[in-house]
């Protein structure tokens, strides 16, 4: 009970001029120039989507494109819904240098295979373009009436290390063994804690000690990733998805204790780790920002809030604490037309709980107000400078119908669909094909009362995947658009003022 409400100590003010140099700087501006004067030919928008893993970011962007290019039921997107859209359509993106979202792929995925698609492990991108016809008589005389949106997709993990760009070596391995002596962790990083403990900073360095702390120290991440711990604050994120960096020396450091006032013996195994983590922020951290989070005009952040739920007042704790983490290491705020040739600002920062198919829609309120409470305190230690922010309870692809079922004299709100194949429920386990009634229990009222102890009986949640939904087909053979929870609101608020 104390873990949760005292140990996660509130991460620092971000100042964001700290994370680059004036060169980056510079190079920031020209790419924002570079990006403003193809956009006064042909407009565009570039929307970042990011989350934890298993959040659902690659099954949102499937649904939103799926939704905008076969016209599906969106009633709460007010350009569709008037009838202003002529046509959506996919264009090769701008930024050859990032791989292409592979739309068509996990489509097939969800539609023909009922599977979920593999989750992002990268950075992608997908380019959607919009003609439609202006609500205004005035932006139809001076506007093409066609929007390109860039959609960016990353890991939430990587916005985890933005932090540690004003941070040195040390900063970075005090807190590191801080946390690990936590209740919730200590017994995942027992192993790394015993070989850090092993060593002398101060000694010679040595490659196959660097390795073996640092294959120790992913383990040991990767271990709090697990459905029964369900920790976000896991940092670097490139050590749970290196990409195309698995095994370069960038990725093999680690924490060190004992180190005193920070200053390295030159040839150490200190010195050696910490070089490699300046590396790091060089040429893996920095880049990220300066080419991809400084570019965005709005943004998504999808939080898979449910499984922290389940796995106690210290996992949700630690989901408030990498979610502040995450919205301050945006750019949010408005520019004005000069300022804006040069300078990108994020209008419009969405956050949301996803697979609310998963409750009964008398929870979904509640689902929306334990996400407003973990990122309250985002909200208030940013500056945001005229930026927009809303939370919403959604789910991109819904998977499940409402029902009733009667025991005794009580009636049971519950959820219909197939869970995946080896999904349990106490003793029963779920084989895939058949299709089951699941009461998933009530969230609480009140959502401070998720930090505060075990989760109460009532207050469970009967966390089961389910497969995506069969899709019915027309006589002509036209697959019918993938249904969703608040798809409609989530697009709205994302670009539907620049479709007015």
């Amino acid at each position: 009970m104390g873990e949760a409400s005292t140990s996660q100590t509130p991460p620092q003010d971000i100042n964001l001029g700290t994370l680059t140099t004036l060169t980056d700087e510079a190079k920031i501006a020209l790419d924002t120039l570079s990006d403003r004067t193809a956009s006064l030919v042909s407009p565009s928008l570039r929307l970042g989507v990011t989350g934890l893993s298993r959040a659902g970011k690659t099954v949102f962007i499937t649904a939103l494109v799926h939704n905008l290019l076969h016209g599906g039921r969106l009633p709460l997107f007010q350009a569709q819904k008037s009838g202003r859209i002529a046509r959506a359509y996919l264009e090769q993106q701008p930024d050859d240098a990032v791989p292409r979202f592979q739309y068509e792929d996990h489509l097939n995925a969800l539609l023909d295979e009922r599977i979920w698609p593999d989750s992002t492990r990268a950075i992608s991108e997908l380019r959607l373009t919009i003609e439609y016809e202006s609500a205004s008589m005035w932006n139809r005389m001076f506007s093409g009436g066609k929007l390109s949106v860039d959609i960016v997709d990353y890991p939430g993990e990587w916005l985890l290390d933005l932090p540690l760009l004003h941070k040195s070596y040390a900063e970075f391995s005090r807190p590191s063994f801080e946390l690990a002596q936590l209740e919730s962790r200590k017994d995942l990083a027992a192993a790394w804690l015993a070989a850090a403990g092993a060593v002398d900073p101060a000694g010679d360095a040595n490659e196959m000690t660097a390795q073996g702390l640092a294959k120790a120290f992913t383990d040991y991440l990767r271990a709090g990733k697990a459905d029964e711990r369900a920790l976000s604050t896991l940092p670097p994120g490139r050590f749970l998805m290196p990409g195309d960096l698995d095994g370069s020396p960038a990725l093999t450091f680690a924490p060190l204790p004992s180190l005193g006032d920070g200053r390295t013996k030159p040839g150490s195994l200190a010195a050696m780790m910490e070089r490699r983590y300046e590396a790091y922020k060089t040429h893996v951290v920095k880049p990220f920002f300066r080419e991809h989070i400084a570019r965005l005009d709005r943004q998504i952040v999808l939080v898979d809030t449910m499984q922290a739920i389940n796995a106690g007042p210290a996992a949700v704790a630690d989901l408030e604490r990498a979610l502040t983490e995450i919205l301050s290491c945006f750019r949010p705020g408005v520019t004005n037309f000069l300022t804006g040739l040069v300078q990108r600002r994020i209008g419009r920062i969405l956050v949301a709980a996803t697979k609310a198919d998963q409750l009964h829609h008398e929870s979904h309120d509640r689902l929306q107000a334990i996400v407003r409470r973990l990122v309250d305190r985002a909200i208030s230690r940013a500056d945001f400078s005229g930026a927009q922010v809303d939370v919403l309870a959604m789910a991109a692809v819904r998977t499940t119908r409402e029902a009733t079922v009667t025991q005794g004299k009580d009636v049971l709100p519950v959820i219909v669909g197939t869970p995946i194949e080896g999904e349990t429920i106490g003793d029963e386990e779920f084989d895939g094909k058949t299709e089951t009634a699941i009461f998933p229990g009530d969230l609480p009222k009140d959502p401070d009362s998720l930090f505060e102890g075990p989760v109460a009986e009532d207050a469970m949640v009967r966390f089961v995947r389910f497969r995506p939904p069969k899709l019915e087909r027309t006589a002509e053979g036209y697959t019918l658009s993938l249904p969703h929870i608040r798809l409609d609101r989530a697009i709205e608020f994302l670009i539907g003022d620049r479709l007015a």
